[in-house]
């Protein structure tokens, strides 16, 4: 989800509420204490040199029980932030702590916003030298049987 698309959730949404992949919620008494944006300029396993930028909101669970963010302050936060930090409609990552900070993808499912779990991904899978298919045990041809004491492969 990109900024536009969430603004456009807010404007007619009646509460803001997460909803983590397992079903359970963030707790409504989060708070948003960052949306910024995150630039990231890196070099994959294939040499090729990449950049990338997304709208990052970071959720916090505070202890602070009788907090409700409204769909209408969000959605402030979000303006003054496109307007003084230049935000551009940028994808969204979500930072949330359970165990350890967690990076989710925002979705939306008519009445509460969803944390996506985000998955890696070789970036370079044409010139990265990971296996293309499975291979088969049985499919192995050795010099010398596997688990020979003089063998290599028992080190």
């Amino acid at each position: 989800m990109n900024l536009s698309e969430i603004k456009q959730h807010l404007s007619t949404a009646r509460a803001v509420n997460f909803k983590l992949s397992d079903g359970s919620f963030v707790p409504e008494h989060f708070h948003v204490t960052e949306v910024g944006m995150i630039t990231k300029k890196f070099i994959d396993c294939g040499g090729t040199v990449r950049n990338e930028k997304v709208a990052n909101f970071q959720l916090w669970d505070a202890n602070d029980v009788e907090h409700r963010l409204k769909p209408a302050k969000l959605l402030n936060i979000i303006q003054l932030s496109e307007k003084i930090l230049g935000l551009e409609d940028l994808q969204i990552e979500v930072e949330y702590q359970s165990g350890t900070i967690g990076k989710y993808d925002l979705g939306f499912d008519g009445q509460d916003f969803l944390l996506l779990e985000k998955q890696t991904a070789c970036l370079a899978a044409e010139g990265c030298e990971t296996p293309k298919s499975k291979v088969l045990i049985s499919d192995i041809k050795s010099q010398e049987p596997c688990c020979n004491p003089e063998g290599n492969c028992c080190a």
